[in-house]
């Protein structure tokens, strides 16, 4: 586990460093809003944990879905002389 934060330690703090900026502009914009400051904080958290699980599995039928269009045309451009060679 120490290797993996190691090797990604760049990655790790850019996306540390996005997390707060997106809870904190989320946070402001939800202040604009509602006037309400628990509210709020409540809503800059919830969002990003929502979009967290909304991503994954959007991954999730990416990688069913998404990849089999996508590996189509490919293969039609190809066409039969790459085959060929």
């Amino acid at each position: 586990m120490t290797e993996l934060i190691r090797t990604n330690l760049p990655t790790l703090k850019k996306t540390a460093s996005y997390y707060i900026v997106h809870v904190t502009v989320a946070a402001l914009v939800a202040y604009a809003v509602t006037g309400n400051f628990l509210l709020a904080i409540t809503l800059s958290l919830l969002e990003p944990t929502v979009q967290a699980f909304a991503f994954f599995f959007h991954e999730k039928a990416w990688q069913r879905w998404g990849g089999r269009r996508a590996a189509a045309p490919a293969k039609a451009r190809a066409g039969p002389s790459s085959a060929r060679a």
